[in-house]
């Protein structure tokens, strides 16, 4: 099993293609456990103004658009823990 790490390079690497489950296992090691509703999985963040990233099953990938989100979000909260 690829790590979280393993799994966040490939998904910059290719934000188009990525596998639901590898999406929701990164987030989860992020943001902690999601809420689901529906098809939705709801991740909080810890910062004011939009704290949430949410993610889709499409077909068992996640949709491209959300994996971008998913990638800015753990970019700002990295940039936010180094300073």
């Amino acid at each position: 099993m690829a790590s979280v790490k393993d799994i966040l390079a490939a998904m910059r690497n290719s934000p188009n293609n990525v596998r639901f489950s590898d999406c929701l296992r990164v987030c989860t090691h992020y943001f902690g456990s999601p809420k689901v509703r529906g098809s939705h999985h709801v991740f909080k963040t810890p910062w004011q103004g939009d704290p949430w990233v949410n993610i889709q099953d499409k077909g068992g990938y996640a949709k491209s658009y959300q994996v971008k989100q998913v990638l800015s979000a753990i970019d700002r909260l990295e940039d936010e823990s180094d300073a």
